[in-house]
């Protein structure tokens, strides 16, 4: 059990520390060059490439779709009521209780701990997450609904057309799949080093208060997705991944937003730094826990 969870945790711990130390070091590392191109290239191929050539049925998408969409809304709610009682910011602080890094952290543990079927389904979680953080997140942390950014999110167009063929059971040509599964390989280490380096520049603000957030979106997130997993009967797998992402710290995109919109950026920031530090220790147990 040691060496599985080894080989689960450590590949995640060590990549994101090469990007943290890299930073550390004073070394040249183009941040908004590697995130537009993980975001705009390499998310959408690693998406379309594991939804299109997997083993997996439409039935099962749907089933982890609609349990991705509860989970959220139970993190909204626990999110609102904490906020609510703690008298702060609902739009400044609810996104980043609401949304976890399912990306650069959930992506590469659900394939250590599951393979690719785990990836898989941890792609239909990441997708439905990054679907709703393009307009629920930003309307947020905006104060007002807007959907021009969800129109240019290419990763919601490599879900739409990746469902679509497998539902008609259209098989792209070997080269397409091939480049697709290229640039989509690319994808995880480059954003583990991307979330090393982030962490390496963000600072902590108000660690009594940020630290319990943080808190919340991790304790909160697993208890959340156990509930969800209970109701639904989720298989093994299923009910693995949704465990791991649903248990990730707060996204580095929360950080953004908040900081472009005038919100508590510090904060959030802080909850980014303190939840994923947090996650390093917390990493084991989820990994064991879902293994077990």
């Amino acid at each position: 059990m040691l060496s599985q969870l080894s080989a689960v945790v450590l590949p995640v711990l060590l990549v994101a520390g090469i990007g943290f130390t890299w930073a550390k070091m004073g070394r040249r590392f183009d941040s908004v060059f590697l995130t537009d191109i993980a975001t705009n290239i390499g998310t959408p191929c690693l998406v379309a490439h594991a939804l299109m050539t997997l083993e997996i049925a439409p039935k099962a998408i749907a089933e982890m779709g609609v349990a991705v969409l509860t989970a959220v809304a139970g993190f909204l709610v626990l999110g609102f009521i904490v906020l609510r009682v703690l008298k702060l910011s609902i739009n400044s602080y609810l996104p980043a209780l609401t949304f976890p890094n399912t990306g650069n952290m959930g992506l590469p543990l659900a394939l250590f701990a599951f393979g690719q079927e785990g990836l898989a389904l941890a792609v239909v979680y990441f997708s439905c997450t990054v679907t709703l953080q393009f307009t629920l997140g930003i309307s947020l942390s905006a104060g007002n609904l807007s959907l021009s950014r969800l129109v240019r999110t290419p990763t919601i167009y490599a879900v739409v057309i990746s469902i679509v063929l497998l539902v008609l059971g259209i098989q792209l040509p070997t080269w397409i799949e091939n480049t697709i599964g290229v640039l989509g390989d690319i994808t995880i280490p480059m954003m583990l080093l991307i979330l090393g380096v982030s962490l390496a520049q963000l600072k902590v603000n108000e660690l009594g208060r940020n630290l319990l957030l943080s808190i919340v979106r991790l304790a909160g997130g697993f208890l959340i997705a156990l509930v969800v997993v209970n109701v639904y009967e989720l298989p093994p797998t299923a009910a693995g991944v949704l465990i791991i992402q649903s248990a990730m710290p707060v996204a580095v995109f929360n950080f953004l937003f908040a900081q472009y919109y005038g919100r508590a950026h510090a904060d959030v920031a802080a909850m980014v730094v303190i939840s994923t530090a947090l996650s390093f220790l917390t990493l084991p147990l989820l990994a064991y826990f879902v293994l077990h």
